[in-house]
């Protein structure tokens, strides 16, 4: 079969909730992966930060199979040999206290969601079905119907109300903001570090740190999602760490599960976790052997291996270098570690367009918000490949200028 048989049978069956670029892969090894026909690209995007480890990691492949072969998934009816050890190991690793497993990241902001509204009910004492949730203008923490209610973004939520209330909106690092909009009944600020599929938008120079000492005040849970921007992602091991000592609460995703295998955890304070109660929540694959398992591995490569030192080395040399291009087609470029973001000038062209020509030239990214290409390729690239998908990025950019403007760019 070619590549058109594979898009054509796929749109005959599978719903069309995502356009993908017309590649069909079927190989990945390291950051680079191969498509039916045999051509070899460059992973710029590393499943939006899910694959940080590299595609078929020898150590998270080891993980799972050592574990498949003694114990594969008997639900959290019976206690395993394992979780114990992950819950420890990311609690220490976090400063967190304790740690709820889930699968994914959307299931890790639901749990945050209902600890935040039961910590405000029993322990801030907020009047029953009166607990509120400050978020921000364009956040991305997920597709379930509860999560899209307080998103911003009109193609979140098209046709698919009633929606959830509870919430309420500020700007995006806009702290005076935070604290005006904060009443009695507020029990937490759920917030991205940066918000990566709103399009690397970044917040001013110490927003955090000022966030933590207005929930701190006002006694509002701070809710960190990390689950794009934790695991060495922008440099630290967690985001947070550029400025602040710990949140009250945060949740993990993506790189969690070692690029294989879906891996989720919501972590808190002892105090607020400690609402939870036999039946209150739960999961079926949640917290599973062969999840904990993989997400030891990926916790222990994350320390073993500098991933947060690489992802900060790396990520301010392509940022360098993506700036010093100085082309017209480009608006501005942004991010931190190995989470970028470069702006398209649309009067020049789309970022749909700048991800197409990328992926014919053996670089595979993906647009976000139609004007903004994402640079996340896995921790584990080196400076050479980064080289050579630059120069790939370089040739695109030469095609959509002008050749006056090609000239002065020269």
């Amino acid at each position: 079969m070619e590549t058109k048989d594979y898009i054509v049978r796929e749109e005959k069956y599978v719903a069309r909730n995502y356009n993908p670029l017309p590649v069909v892969l079927n190989k990945g090894e390291g950051v680079w992966m191969w498509d039916v026909e045999g051509n070899k690209y460059l992973d710029f995007l590393s499943a939006y930060s899910a694959v940080s480890a590299g595609h078929g990691n020898p150590r998270i492949k080891k993980a799972l199979i050592d574990q498949l072969n003694k114990l594969d998934v008997p639900c959290r009816a019976f206690r395993t040999e394992g979780l114990g050890e992950f819950a420890e190991t990311l609690c220490q690793l976090t400063g967190m206290d304790m740690m709820l497993p889930m699968n994914t990241g959307a299931e890790a902001i639901e749990t945050a969601i209902k600890a935040a509204r039961r910590w405000g009910y029993r322990a801030k004492k907020i009047p029953e079905n009166k607990a509120r949730i400050i978020v921000c203008e364009n956040n991305f923490h997920g597709r379930t119907t509860t999560i899209i209610s307080f998103s911003t973004e009109p193609s979140y939520k098209a046709d698919f109300g009633p929606f959830d209330g509870g919430f309420d909106y500020v700007p995006f690092g806009d702290a005076a903001a935070l604290e005006k909009a904060i009443t009695p009944d507020t029990c937490a600020f759920l917030v991205e570090p940066i918000q990566a599929e709103a399009g690397i938008l970044m917040p001013p120079k110490g927003w955090l740190k000022k966030v933590q000492a207005i929930c701190k005040k006002h006694n509002v849970l701070l809710i960190l999602d990390e689950i794009q921007t934790g695991m060495a992602r922008t440099g630290k091991d967690f985001c947070y760490q550029h400025e602040i000592d710990k949140p009250d609460c945060m949740t993990l995703g993506k790189a969690l599960g070692g690029g294989i295998y879906p891996v989720s955890a919501f972590l808190a304070r002892k105090d607020v976790m400690d609402h939870f109660n036999p039946g209150s929540h739960g999961s079926t694959f949640g917290g599973n052997p062969l999840a904990t398992a993989i997400g030891i591995e990926a916790l222990k490569m994350l320390k073993d291996e500098n991933l947060a030192e690489r992802s900060r080395d790396l990520g301010d040399y392509l940022l360098q270098k993506l700036r010093g291009f100085n082309s017209p087609a480009i608006k501005d470029v942004r991010g931190l570690g190995l989470l970028i973001g470069v702006e398209i000038d649309p009067a020049k062209a789309t970022a749909r367009d700048v991800c197409e020509r990328l992926q014919k030239k053996g670089v595979l990214c993906k647009e976000t918000h139609e004007v903004v290409v994402r640079f996340a390729p896995p921790l584990t690239i080196t400076r050479e490949e980064i080289d050579w998908g630059l120069q790939k990025v370089s040739e695109v950019l030469m095609e959509i200028e002008t050749p006056e403007q090609q000239a002065n760019r020269a």
